[in-house]
This record gives structure tokens, sequence and C-alpha cells, in this order.
């Protein structure tokens, strides 16, 4: 029976292993969160590429914005909320979702077990997939991301917002890529960060 128990925790191992091919900082984990929540907004099991921008720029704006002139700024974020369809309500709306969410999980973990066990357990909703496009963009930023953690037995890349941003913006094959390519975008500063092992740390 332990044999068995063994088992069975080394094949959810293994599965565990084979299913994780990144790892996310904490900011493009948090961007990713936004992201499937925007996704399920509209009903749909996928995360596309616009969601991801979306998600990126309502949680991260003030982070990436220094890859665009000064100037440029309030263009750039008009075009960011036209490509992901946000309006300033919009932007403001999904903060505060994501903010009770966030509080309500933090809530639950603080529980006490003994209370927790007299609740009716929540079932996890699934989680919506990537897109085909959206996959092969994360792909990409795998190749390049310069810093790796581990991920059970495994150590894989750690993809950062700058990270797929530049795989985005150089991707050129949707809409999306070509417009954020077309908006000033500093794309020589990108690479740099993007590529540079001092910005690639994961944020616990």
């Amino acid at each position: 029976m332990e044999r068995s128990g063994r088992n069975k925790a080394g094949a959810r191992k293994n599965s565990a292993d084979a299913i994780a091919s990144h790892l996310l900082t904490l900011d493009l984990s948090r961007a990713e969160t936004l992201a499937a929540m925007l996704a399920h907004s509209r009903a749909s099991q996928v995360v596309e590429i616009a969601d991801l921008v979306a998600g990126m720029y309502l949680y991260n704006w003030d982070r990436l914005a220094r890859y665009w002139d000064y100037r440029d700024h309030e263009g750039v974020e008009t075009l960011l909320r036209t490509i992901c369809q946000i309006s300033p309500e919009r932007w403001n709306y999904w903060l505060q979702l994501y903010d009770k969410k966030r509080r309500g999980r933090e809530k639950r973990l603080s529980s006490l077990p003994l209370l927790r066990r007299f609740r009716k357990e929540e079932v996890p909703e699934t989680p919506p997939r990537h897109s085909a496009e959206l996959a092969g963009v994360l792909r990409q930023a795998e190749e390049i991301a310069p810093f790796r953690g581990p991920c059970g037995s495994r150590n894989v890349p750690i993809l950062t917002s700058e990270c797929v941003l530049l795989c985005i913006v150089r991707g050129r094959t949707s809409e999306i890529s070509r417009r954020l390519a077309a908006s000033g975008v500093k794309v020589a500063e990108l690479e740099r960060d993007a590529l540079s092992s001092r910005r690639a740390r994961r944020e616990e």
C-alpha cells in the first residue's frame, strides 16, 4: 500500500514536471491572472495575446511605460486600450475586481483549519487555456529567457514581462504585434532588459 502511494505521488510529480515548461515573475503571474479574468468575462475558454497585453497594461503599465518616450505615453495608452478594448471605466473596474479577488483569497488562506472543515468546498474554476498564438509567444520567450529556476525536478525558464513583450513585438504575425511594433516602442532597450539576467529574477 505504501509503495502504491509512493508510485502515485511520483506520477503526480512527473505529470506536473511535464506540464510546467516555465515559471513566471510575480508581476507577469498577476498579469496572467487578469488576462484569464478578461477571457472569462467574455465567456471564452481561451486567453488571447490581447488578453495578456491587457493584463500587463492593467497591472504593470508604470513599469513598461519606460519603453516608450514620455510624450508618446498618452497615444500608446489609447492604442493599448483600443487593442484590448478597455475603456478607462473598465480599467478601474478590473483593478478593483482583481484586488477584491486577491483579498478574498488571502482571507480564505488565513482562516482557521477548524472553521474550514465546516465550509462547503469550493469547486475550482477550470483556467482558460492559451490560444495557439499566445502559446507560440510564450515558447519564444522560453527560448530567450536568460534565467532559470527550479520546477519539480527540473530547471525551467523564468519568464518576465519584458521577455514576453519583446516576443509579442518581434512576432509581426498578429495585428497586435504589428501595431505595437509601429507604436514607437524602444526595441533596443526592451531587448537589453529582456535578455539581461539581472532583470530575470523571480519575484517571490
